[in-house]
């Protein structure tokens, strides 16, 4: 059994993130909880980070809205930005929302989480600290692999800072599911919208979450939809499961950005 370590301090997590062998965040819980049914973890220390002190605030400034790592999925429903919030709202059920930790969703690196597809849009930063200092990866640089993230050996997620929304842009976060409404996701997007670009974030649709744009400048709803359905188009790498097929998801995935897409326009001509 991995042994438990309550440290009080970030110093002293970071600290033990960097001398025990085999480490892992212990946060929310809920992913650690996903892994351990999987089959797929091992951890021999688990670094719970409930003690510390500051990591459940959120602030505000002139770059956006900073939040602790420890902030719970529950909370950013009313403490993100609107588009962020939207993604927030629709991750698995409110038991989950209630438990789940920002930093431990990002850390969890799922290509089919979906707060990350609001995030790349909106190009929000993770702040990762190790016993070297804190540094900022943006989240469109996090997701490296297949269930991986840029984090390093002996780094932890300390807060994501999201830039403010454009308050002029549409925006929409879309998710379609197979198996049930608080399923992972087969395909889900973000968008947000203003004159001239449409900003995506695809979620379950290849081995990352991705972003695309397309320029929208000078056209309707219809060619706004036709650009950004072609800008999807080539990033678009479905992994076949339970879910649906490889051919599946990708018609999929072109729905629900085309159903994301027209009701950001709604949002911004009429919200």
């Amino acid at each position: 059994m991995p042994q438990l370590h309550r440290p009080t301090s970030l110093d002293e997590a970071v600290e033990l993130l960097s001398s025990l062998d085999n480490p892992m965040v212990y946060g929310g819980g809920t992913a650690i909880q996903i892994l351990i049914k999987q089959g797929i973890l091992f951890a021999d220390h688990f670094v719970d980070l409930a003690s510390v002190p500051g990591l459940r605030e959120v602030t505000a400034d002139d770059r956006g809205v900073t939040v602790g790592p420890m902030v719970s999925l529950r909370r950013m429903e009313t403490a993100a930005p609107p588009l962020a919030a939207d993604a927030y709202r629709h991750v698995a059920n409110p038991r989950v929302r209630n438990t789940a930790s920002v930093g431990g969703n990002l850390a969890h690196g799922d290509y089919r989480l979906d707060p990350p597809t609001a995030l790349l849009v909106l190009d929000a930063v993770v702040l990762a600290t190790s016993v070297d200092g804190t540094r900022e990866i943006g989240v469109r640089e996090f997701f490296t692999d297949f269930q991986e993230t840029a984090l390093e050996p002996g780094e932890m997620v300390s807060g994501v800072r999201i830039p403010h929304q454009d308050p002029g842009a549409g925006h929409h976060f879309e998710k379609k599911s197979s198996l049930g409404e608080n399923d992972w996701p087969a395909a889900s997007a973000a968008v947000l919208l203003d004159d001239r670009t449409v900003h995506i974030g695809l979620g379950a649709v290849a081995p990352v979450p991705v972003y695309v744009t397309a320029d929208i400048a000078g056209l309707d709803d219809q060619g706004a939809v036709d650009a950004a359905i072609a800008a999807v188009e080539p990033v678009l790498d479905p992994i076949p499961d339970v879910r649906g097929g490889v051919e599946y998801k990708r018609r999929l995935a072109r729905v629900t950005v085309e159903d994301a897409v027209r009701r950001a326009w709604k949002d911004r001509n009429h919200g």
